[in-house]
């Protein structure tokens, strides 16, 4: 997956148009470039799953 796909899902995660994001191993480290910059990154939570893949949410803060 390109770096411009994986910004393109983060943000659809973001936006609530998607509601979670599936991650393969050999897709993480763009992912993780994308998510270190990103303002909402600890909304961002993520599920190990097995073989290398991760399911992440967005959870909202609590006010």
């Amino acid at each position: 997956m390109s770096s411009e796909e994986m910004q393109n899902q983060v943000d659809e995660l973001v936006a609530g148009s998607i509601s979670e994001l599936l991650v393969k191993k050999e897709d993480f480290m763009i992912f993780r470039t994308i998510w270190l910059s990103h303002p909402q990154k600890n909304q961002i939570v993520g599920e190990a799953k097995l073989r290398g893949e991760t399911i992440y949410r967005l959870v909202p803060t609590e006010n």
